[in-house]
């Protein structure tokens, strides 16, 4: 064999060998050539349609944020929103809590098995509820989490902004049985907020007023985070969370590469493996995601289709109020980030995935 031939050969082995080098925003993204804008106007005729504020028609989108092998191949604002801007995220916080919650279970502070009231003593009056069972919104506490439809009546409304609104854990807490822990899904913005409440238990009070960023959001180089809190100090764990779409795009990203930043294991893999796993005991609404570790997953209970038919089996998001969405696609390497103030109902998840999917396909090499 001739010397070109072995060298030949050597380096075909090596490219094989050696994985194509990932990017990650440090400090910033990376920012895709503009290639094939064409491409995107299926996306924007729906997901930038105009909107008729007094009808309420038509979608309305904040920001919309495309990361495909760790670079932004599209990224557009809706004023008077920009990439600076901390957008509210509403219940995409509760995401961002259970990721927290896995940088602190990494470090051996607690077990998913632990009951609550080990953390979190108002909880003593259920000793049954497993730090697990919230995760899954399955504590067993009775709960409304209506908001616009039946506001008198709602569980969510009085803890976020009437009688509930000093003590938010507290609230949640002193709520009567309604079913065993760990047996129904019941969607519940209290059980995040339990969970936010335990998190201080975990940690103690001086650690626990700064641990999101120490923890979390200074190592993914998040900057914009803002974390309201209740009278009692907790953080707002439901609701109160706001970031710009770029930041929310890290932890999209540190999901998507199981947990690790860099070189750094931030997340054990098992954690997102946790987060990823369907809880079984909830049943299937059509056209909605299927809870996992309070994160929402495409994966069909049995018996039932998946929620968004157009996108992979795998893809994943955390959700919120009024049409927010950081979704993330694993096999196809995507982190999609939505910020939206969608009141009329009329957005829906599978067919903004199923245009970017097209879109992404033809701007890919």
């Amino acid at each position: 064999m001739s010397n070109v031939a072995w060298w030949m050969l050597a380096l075909l082995a090596l490219s094989k060998a050696v994985p194509a080098q990932e990017l990650w925003p440090v400090p910033d993204w990376t920012v895709a050539p503009a290639a094939n804008r064409s491409a995107w106007q299926a996306v924007e005729r729906y997901a930038f349609a105009p909107r008729d504020d007094q009808q309420r028609q038509g979608v309305r989108t904040d920001a919309l944020l495309v990361i495909a092998d760790g670079r932004i191949v599209y990224e557009r604002y809706g004023a008077p929103s920009s990439a600076a801007t901390a957008h509210l995220t509403w219940s995409v916080s509760k995401s961002v809590l259970a990721t927290l919650l896995g940088v602190a279970h990494g470090e051996g502070r607690f077990d998913l098995h632990d009951p609550l009231a080990r953390f979190y003593p108002p909880m003593r009056a259920h000793p049954q509820v497993r730090i697990e069972d919230l995760l899954h919104w399955a504590s067993g506490l009775d709960w409304q989490e209506d908001y616009e439809y039946a506001p008198l009546k709602s569980s969510v409304v009085a803890m976020l902004y009437t009688r509930g609104r000093g003590d938010m854990a507290g609230y949640t807490a002193a709520r009567p049985e309604a079913a065993s822990a760990g047996q129904r899904f019941l969607y519940s913005s209290g059980d995040s907020n339990v969970l936010a409440a335990a998190l201080r238990g975990m940690l103690g009070e001086a650690e626990y007023a700064n641990y999101p960023w120490h923890a979390l959001f200074e190592p993914l180089g998040i900057s914009t985070a803002v974390w309201e809190r209740d009278a009692k100090n907790t953080l707002v764990g439901s609701s109160y969370l706001y970031m710009s779409a770029r930041d929310l795009a890290r932890i999209g990203l540190l999901m998507l590469r199981e947990g690790r930043w860099q070189s750094r294991q931030l997340l054990s893999s098992d954690w997102v493996a946790f987060n990823r796993q369907p809880f079984l005991q909830a049943t299937a609404q059509p056209g909605e995601a299927n809870p996992g570790g309070h994160w929402w997953l495409n994966q069909p209970l049995p018996g039932s289709p998946p929620p968004w038919p157009d996108a992979p089996p795998d893809t994943y998001a955390a959700l919120g109020h009024w049409g927010q969405a950081l979704y993330v696609l694993p096999a196809q390497k995507l982190v999609v980030v939505r910020y939206a103030d969608d009141r009329d109902a009329s957005y829906a998840h599978n067919e903004l995935l199923k245009r970017v999917l097209a879109a992404v396909n033809e701007v890919r090499p």
